[in-house]
């Protein structure tokens, strides 16, 4: 079917037809005994590992996404995670993540400095209170508190490249879109069939000094339903936000999408909302309770990492935009 058509049918409202898509809304089946780990970007390839090691120890799908991403986070080289991210306009690292388990519970940071592992404060936030989100100078009290070290997150790259941007892009361009941002979502379903999600980022960069992207926040970047599955996004975070992109995916699979007719549903959505070409990527990668997958990005060269069946590979993405 072509694009337009399937634009013209597809988003007149939240069931499309039978023709395009199955409405059976028989419970989706538990895949037991045979994790699965999927993350965004190429940085997901030893996020993943990490993961399924955790998972080969019969580990919560919790515990491996935590410490999937907790890897890009440490590596200097990925610099849109964690340590070594690229800083905002002022210069400031500035970073934002959730996670999120089977039984629905949830914790959030963002806008948090000074902390290399923001997704392991976020679970702390889970765990030890019973709010979801902590931000700023607040998110920072309360990760000193439960023994995170205080480091400086701005590498000697990141800064030179940040310097050169203040002195070739910032007076031409000093707020607008850049393709620095590539979120990881980390999405797993361990050995008792159970999902758990994390999402993690430095957000854009360059970016206005206390911007908030969708990373932190539960339905926009990452989204986990037990019973249902997980989905997690990349890209341009305003515009997941404003679709409720993660959300969406999961209510979309309840309705009897697959998977991947799931996450093109939600690209087409951002794309039919704008009357001239899109030009920003958005990306989502899914993994539902049967462990059956999906992704869609907007624009060619997303990448997702897929662990299954004793494989960890990286999969080109044709985008739908």
């Amino acid at each position: 079917m072509k694009r337009r058509g399937f634009i013209k049918t597809g988003v007149a409202g939240i069931v499309a037809p039978a023709a395009l898509f199955s409405n059976d809304k028989k419970p989706i089946k538990s895949r037991m005994g045979k994790p699965i780990v999927i993350s965004t970007w190429n940085h997901g390839l030893p996020a993943n590992d990490a993961a399924m090691a955790v998972l080969k120890q019969n580990g919560s799908a919790l515990d491996a996404v935590e410490a999937g991403v907790r890897v890009p986070e440490a590596d200097p080289k990925s610099q849109s995670v964690g340590y070594g991210g690229r800083p905002d306009e002022e210069g400031h690292v500035t970073l934002d993540a959730c996670i999120m388990d089977s039984a629905g519970n949830a914790g959030a940071v963002a806008f948090l400095e000074d902390i290399k592992h923001p997704i392991s404060v976020a679970r702390k936030v889970m765990e030890q209170t019973d709010h979801v989100m902590l931000v700023g100078q607040g998110a920072k009290k309360f990760a000193l508190a439960h023994g995170f070290k205080e480091e400086d997150l701005l590498t000697k790259k990141s800064r030179e490249e940040w310097l050169r941007w203040k002195e070739d892009n910032s007076i031409k361009d000093a707020w607008g879109p850049n393709e620095e941002h590539d979120t990881i979502s980390t999405l797993a379903i361990d050995n008792k069939g159970n999902l758990a999600g994390a999402c993690t980022t430095s957000g854009l960069a360059y970016k206005i000094h206390g911007r908030v992207g969708d990373s932190p926040l539960i339905g926009a970047g990452m989204y986990v339903d037990n019973d249902i599955g997980a989905v997690g996004a990349t890209g341009k975070g305003e515009e997941v936000i404003k679709t409720c992109g993660s959300f969406l995916v999961v209510e979309l699979m309840r309705q009897g999408y697959s998977a991947m007719d799931a996450c093109q549903e939600a690209v087409l959505r951002i794309i039919q909302k704008h009357t001239e070409k899109v030009k920003f990527q958005i990306a989502y990668i899914a993994l539902r309770k049967d462990g059956e997958i999906g992704y869609a990005g907007i624009q060619d060269g997303f990448q997702y990492a897929l662990y299954k069946n004793n494989q960890n590979e990286l999969y080109d993405v044709k985008g739908i935009g």
